[in-house]
C-alpha cells in the first residue's frame, strides 16, 4: 500500500505532462491547418508568373493590376458602401436592443433573447434562404437594398451581444450618482451611459463592418443586377481558375479584415 501510494503522484505527474504536451501539439496542428493555406495564398500573390503553380520570382505587379481593374474597384466601392451603412444602422439598433434587454424587464424577454441569438447560431445558408423567401413573398425585387436589409438583420445580433457584455460590466452606481446630482434621464444617458458604452459600441460597429465586408452566402442570395461585392467577384473569378490577381484581392481582404478585428479586440481589452 505504501509503495502504491508513493507511485501515485509520479503517475499523476507523468499523465499531466503527457496531457499538456498533447494539447500543445494539437493546438499547433490546428493553427497550422488554419493558417498555412492563408500564408501560401499571400506568398503566391507576389508570384511574377500568371500560373499560380509555377513560381517565377517576387513581384508586386498583381496588386497594381487589382487597382487598375474597373470591376474590382466597382465591387470594392459597393462593398464599402454596404459595410458602412449596415454597420451604422445595425450599431444604432443593436445598441438600443442591448439597453432594452439589459435594463428593462419586458414581457417575453426569454423569447426575445432566443431570437437575438438566432442569427448568430443558425447556418448562413438557412438565414439566406429564409430572407430570400421573405422578399419573394412580399414581392420585393432583389437589389442593393435587399442586401443591406439582410446584413442589418444579422449584424444587429452581433452588435447587441458586444454592447450588452459592456453593459453587464458597467457600474450602475455612476448613473445613480448622476441622477442624485440633478441630471434627468436624457442627460444621464448622454453624459454618463453613452461615454461608458462607447468602447463596446465602437467594437460592435467594427465587428459589424467586418462581417458585412466579408459575407458571401447571404449576399449571394440577396444580390440583384449590378450588386457585385468583393467576395462574389472573387468567387466568380475563381470559377475560371485561380490567378495571382485573385490571390492579391484575397490578401487585401484578409489584411483589411484582420486589422479591423485587431482594432476591435484592442478596444475591448483596453476597456
Amino acid at each position: 500500500m505504501t509503495v502504491a501510494n508513493s507511485t501515485l503522484p509520479v503517475r499523476n505527474k507523468i499523465r499531466k505532462s503527457f496531457n499538456e504536451r498533447a494539447l500543445l501539439w494539437l493546438s499547433i496542428g490546428m493553427f497550422l491547418f488554419l493558417y498555412v493555406p492563408i500564408i501560401i495564398l499571400i506568398v503566391y500573390s507576389f508570384n511574377d508568373n500568371r500560373f499560380v503553380s509555377v513560381w517565377a520570382g517576387f513581384s508586386t505587379r498583381w496588386y497594381g493590376e487589382v487597382f487598375r481593374d474597373d470591376a474590382v474597384m466597382t465591387a470594392l466601392r459597393f462593398s464599402l458602401w454596404l459595410a458602412f451603412w449596415s454597420a451604422a444602422i445595425s450599431t444604432v439598433l443593436g445598441t438600443l436592443t442591448a439597453i432594452a434587454m439589459e435594463r428593462f424587464n419586458i414581457w417575453g424577454k426569454t423569447a426575445y433573447d432566443a431570437l437575438l441569438y438566432l442569427p448568430v447560431i443558425i447556418p448562413d445558408i438557412v438565414m439566406a434562404l429564409s430572407t430570400l423567401l421573405f422578399f419573394v413573398i412580399l414581392g420585393v425585387g432583389l437589389s442593393k437594398y435587399t442586401i443591406l436589409i439582410a446584413h442589418i438583420a444579422f449584424n444587429i445580433s452581433f452588435v447587441a451581444i458586444v454592447v450588452r457584455a459592456r453593459l453587464t460590466d458597467m457600474d450602475s452606481s455612476l448613473e445613480e450618482a448622476a441622477a442624485d446630482l440633478g441630471a434627468n434621464a436624457w442627460e444621464t444617458f448622454r453624459r454618463v451611459t453613452l461615454p461608458l458604452l462607447a468602447p463596446g459600441i465602437v467594437a460592435g460597429a467594427l465587428l459589424a463592418f467586418t462581417l458585412s465586408l466579408d459575407d458571401f452566402v447571404i449576399t449571394f442570395f440577396m444580390a440583384g443586377p449590378g450588386t457585385t461585392t468583393l467576395p462574389i467577384l472573387v468567387f466568380s473569378k475563381v470559377r475560371f481558375g485561380v490567378t495571382p490577381e485573385v490571390n492579391a484581392v484575397s490578401t487585401l481582404m484578409f489584411v483589411g479584415s484582420t486589422i479591423l478585428v485587431i482594432i476591435s479586440l484592442l478596444i475591448q481589452r483596453r476597456t
